[in-house]
């Protein structure tokens, strides 16, 4: 293994003074306009350009913004606290049966509220893979 401490390369400087360094980073420089630097603080001039005034930018027509009126919920304020989740196979026969299935439940559950439904067709994999609706109602 290389030892860098030896080699002419080395990331370590012996000649570094670190007491030097301290005391040039606590000085303060000074931005005070009556300070002996020779930088300007007045904005530049490219020529050819008029000035504007502060009676010029008043008199510009700025059209505010308009607040847009707030939209009504479409579904109920309340959380979601359940989910039902019914399938079938997709053929006519049993997309009536899972119609039939979905009523029975709402009326068995009068209390109910569906804030949102979904419906997903793919294949369901039992004792063969066939076709299949998915329809889930959050409640």
């Amino acid at each position: 293994m290389d030892n860098f401490n030896e080699q002419k390369n080395s990331p370590i400087n012996d000649d570094f003074d670190s007491a030097a360094l301290d005391e040039e980073l606590g000085k303060l420089i000074s931005l005070d306009e009556n300070s002996k630097t020779e930088v300007s603080h007045s904005p530049l001039s490219i020529g050819g350009v008029e000035e504007t005034s502060a009676e010029k930018i008043k008199s510009l027509h700025i059209p505010k913004l308009q607040k847009k009126a707030a939209v009504a919920a479409v579904a109920s304020q309340e959380r979601i606290t359940g989910v039902r989740t019914f399938f079938t196979k997709l053929h006519a026969g049993a997309i009536e049966f899972l119609d039939g299935q979905i009523t029975e439940w709402l009326k068995n559950n009068p209390k109910v509220v569906i804030k949102r439904t979904n419906t997903a067709t793919g294949e369901i994999q039992g004792k063969k893979t066939e076709p299949s609706i998915v329809v889930t109602v959050w409640y």
